[in-house]
């Protein structure tokens, strides 16, 4: 990321050679036209793209030099510098974004830069046109940089900023809740209601898709993950976890309305002069045929569980369907996702937020 910034830049050195005795004045303020008669440091910024000074309505400079030889020398610039960027808990990142600048060939043996007292001040924050950012702070360092010309004394000036959420907030984050929450909606739909369920879980699974795709235009193109991506991801797979819980739901309920294929051969058998076969009848929350005898409904229903399922499977008879099984009712799929669905996004929320707001 660039940040631009608009500075006056000041340094002050003593030059020996500029020493002068006058009884009228200790100090003399130039124009900008004696700046390029005396010695100047070669100070150079190094994490800026360009910098440009100011010259309407004549040269931003000032250049003042005591009797002692001391000199100073003031400039008004307009920086465009580098920062780098952590994005792994965007929207909710911090980020201290350094302006770096030092002598461009003299070493610290011959050149060394110290900060000055109260060296480092900013403007009244209203003037501060920063639209996602707050600005927290700043602070200052000195550090030597080891090359191969030598070591040189790097200054560094850190401005520490914190992201807003409110764009994200609303044009993410709440679309994504709604949407996970208008696709528990199909829950209390009727079970045979396909047209409805379908045309819900589609229409929440494409607003989802879109949502994910206009989140990452507002980034950068990283290659990891960061925090607005795992939200939106986990409220996509809720999203399309409920579309998939309705097709369980149809499938399932299909296959137990269908008899099996013996029990049908016994019960329509072309020799079979018996009455006609009988229609459906709710037994509990599934539907059964009553085609078959009714000693075989007794002998299985004889101390085993077998409510939910045709009890003239051979399985059903040894109770080998027990083992390492978990009885579930289809029937009231619905009714366990109108708890489980909720409750486990509220959980994921009250993680997702402690986790990257406070942690």
């Amino acid at each position: 990321m660039e940040y631009q910034i608009d500075i006056i830049f000041a340094q002050t050195w003593v030059d020996t050679r500029l020493r002068f005795n006058s009884s009228s004045s200790r100090r003399l303020t130039l124009n900008s036209n004696m700046v390029g008669l005396i010695w100047l440091p070669d100070t150079i910024f190094r994490n800026s793209k360009n910098a440009d000074s100011h010259w309407i309505t004549t040269p931003n400079q000032l250049l003042r030099i005591w009797n002692n030889g001391k000199v100073l020398y003031t400039l008004r610039m307009t920086i465009n510098a580098e920062c780098q960027l952590q994005l792994h808990n965007f929207p909710m990142d911090e980020h201290s974004c350094p302006l770096v600048f030092s002598s461009y060939g003299y070493p610290r043996d011959e050149i060394v830069y110290k900060w000055s007292r109260n060296s480092v001040e900013t403007s009244d924050k209203k003037y501060w046109r920063l639209y996602q950012f707050d600005f927290m702070g700043l602070r200052n360092t000195t550090d030597v940089l080891t090359t191969t010309a030598g070591e040189y004394v790097v200054m560094s000036v850190y401005f520490d900023l914190s992201r807003r959420m409110g764009y994200f907030t609303i044009q993410t984050y709440i679309p994504c809740i709604l949407t996970v929450v208008l696709s528990w909606v199909s829950f209390w739909i009727k079970s045979d209601a396909t047209p409805a369920r379908t045309a819900l879980g589609i229409t929440t699974v494409l607003t989802m898709t879109t949502l994910s795709t206009v989140a990452r235009n507002s980034l950068p193109r990283v290659s990891y993950v960061t925090a607005m991506d795992l939200f939106v991801t986990v409220c996509f797979l809720f999203v399309f976890a409920a579309m998939i819980e309705y097709a369980m739901l149809n499938y399932y309920s299909y296959s137990i309305r269908r008899p099996p294929a013996k029990m049908q051969r016994l019960a329509y058998s072309s020799f079979n002069v018996g009455p006609p076969p009988r229609p459906m009848m709710p037994v509990g929350n599934s539907l059964f045929w009553q085609d078959y005898d009714d000693n075989c409904l007794y002998e299985c229903l004889d101390g085993k569980d077998c409510k939910s399922f045709f009890c003239c499977y051979e399985e059903c008879k040894e109770g080998g369907w027990r083992k390492g099984r978990i009885h579930v009712n289809i029937g009231e799929l619905d009714a366990y996702s109108r708890v489980f669905f909720p409750t486990s996004f509220l959980l994921f929320n009250i993680v997702y937020w402690v986790s990257y707001l406070y942690l």
